[in-house]
This record gives structure tokens, C-alpha cells and sequence, in this order.
């Protein structure tokens, strides 16, 4: 766990329904990650109609966005996701439990909102994922 971000356990909520906490509290300076979807550093759609490939590319995506201002996952004190299929829910929640094993091994997770929404930017695009973090 980063010292610039902290879960909180709450009481009085019920345990999270997945691989998220309900409360961080996060110091320093904050950073606001745009939503990343399945694009590569081309910009070319990664996995079209393979949505593990696009979880893990807007994964990815995630990951290069924080490096550049000098974060990791561990510095992440939310996350937002929009799926475009509600089908694709129990196919999501395993591809991110294999990602999380590796960039929350301590399984100490961010809140995360999830919502399913009619579509994204471009139509191939099956996922969308925003962060916001905290530095220094």
C-alpha cells in the first residue's frame, strides 16, 4: 500500500460486493486519469471483439498513464469503469481478479464504480476505465 493513499474499513456498510473497497482517503497531490480503452500507443483499437484483450490493454493504458507522472497502481484511489455489455460482467470480474493478483497482491483493492452503459466513444470499443490517484 502507498503512504499517499489508504483504504478505510467502514463500519456499518456491508463488505464490497467485489475486488474494491468502499472508502480511500489519499494525500498529497491528486491526479485524474482519463477513462482508457482498448487502444494501443498507435491508437489502434487492441482486441475488437475481444473483450479480456481490451480489459487488459485499458489495464495497460492505465499503467502508462500513471508511470508518466511518476504513480503506480498502488497510488490509485479510485477507479470508474463503463462496460458497454452487461454480459460481459462475469467475463470482466475474472479477467480483473487475474489482474489485480498481480498489481494488488496484498488484495487491499480501490473503490471502484462500475456502470453499463449503451456505448462508448467508437462502437469497438467494449470498455472504458478512468482512475484518480495521489502523488507527493
Amino acid at each position: 500500500m502507498s503512504s499517499r493513499v489508504q483504504m478505510v474499513e467502514c463500519s456499518g456498510l456491508a463488505a464490497p460486493l467485489g475486488l474494491y473497497s468502499h472508502v480511500s482517503r489519499a494525500s498529497g497531490s491528486t491526479i485524474f486519469i482519463a477513462g482508457q480503452v482498448a487502444t494501443d500507443a498507435q491508437g489502434k483499437v487492441v482486441g475488437k471483439d475481444d473483450f479480456p484483450a481490451q480489459v487488459r490493454q485499458a489495464f495497460e493504458n492505465l499503467s502508462a498513464a500513471l508511470r508518466s507522472v511518476g504513480a503506480s497502481f498502488a497510488d490509485v484511489a479510485k477507479f470508474t469503469t463503463y462496460l458497454t455489455r452487461a454480459d460481459d460482467l462475469p467475463t470482466f470480474m475474472a479477467t480483473r481478479k487475474e489482474i489485480f493478483a498481480r498489481i494488488y497482491p496484498s488484495a487491499n483493492y480501490p473503490p471502484n464504480t462500475l456502470l453499463v452503459i449503451s456505448r462508448l466513444v467508437q462502437p469497438e470499443f467494449l470498455i472504458e476505465i478512468e482512475a484518480v490517484a495521489a502523488t507527493g
